[in-house]
């Protein structure tokens, strides 16, 4: 008899960076808002605000042209740019990420899209990838998190929390999939595995935590191999 494969109770996907690579987006939306209110923008900036939330982004924006917009402001122009950039810009997937998120569809493990990103920039990249995987919307996540639904965001555990309650599984048996420093705080803080993938910023090994190169050849095997490593350890 063949000995069942292990899985995760679900595997959580950040969005930005780690599912798909948005990051030169929003560094194209960011230094269109910036010329626009004369300021350069480095990408010394863009790591700084690197895994958000938003509202972490505009404030250093703001304080980066001395106040020459409000934080409201500055928040709203930079969606709109980033939006359009993400509809109109062909997907980016990050190495591995869409063979593992097709695996989790095909074996049934549920997955969740978990990110600091507002709600309207969530449903483009959610479109795009149904898209491109040729697939309807509604079966690519099973939930959805963006950052203007919590009462807090990155780095705070509530985004993953509410993805697991959403799904009705113990997050301790999630694996959580992060490229940023802020997100894979809000994973660890939430009590997932957290698969740490840096992208722009390194990020060191620890505890209930992998650091990989890219996804290609993390199968949902070995996540579930890591998560009960995880809880025996």
């Amino acid at each position: 008899m063949t000995t069942p494969v292990r899985t995760p109770a679900a595997v959580l996907f950040d969005m930005d960076g780690t599912l798909v690579d948005t990051e030169e987006l929003w560094w194209r939306g960011e230094c269109e808002v910036m010329r626009a209110l004369g300021t350069e923008w480095t990408r010394e900036d863009q790591a700084v605000c690197l895994g958000g939330p938003l509202e972490r982004v505009t404030a250093y924006m703001r304080e980066r042209t001395g106040g020459a917009a409000s934080e409201d402001q500055i928040g709203e122009t930079l969606l709109a740019a980033v939006e359009r950039l993400m509809r109109t810009e062909p997907l980016a997937w990050r190495p591995g990420a869409p063979e593992l998120l097709q695996e989790c569809r095909e074996a049934g493990c549920p997955t969740a899209l978990v990110s600091a990103s507002h709600r309207p920039l969530v449903l483009a990249i959610a479109e795009a990838v149904a898209r491109d995987l040729d697939l309807p919307a509604e079966l690519i996540f099973d939930a959805t998190v963006a950052g203007d639904e919590v009462s807090d965001s990155k780095p705070h555990p509530e985004p993953y929390l509410a993805a697991a309650r959403a799904l009705g599984v113990p997050i301790e048996r999630c694996v959580v999939i992060e490229d940023s420093p802020t997100g894979v705080e809000s994973g660890q803080a939430s009590g997932a595995l957290v698969v740490a993938v840096p992208h722009i910023v390194d990020i060191p090994a620890a505890p209930r935590r992998r650091v990989v190169a890219t996804l290609e050849g993390v199968t949902l095997e070995v996540l579930g191999d890591w998560v009960s490593q995880a809880a025996v350890g």
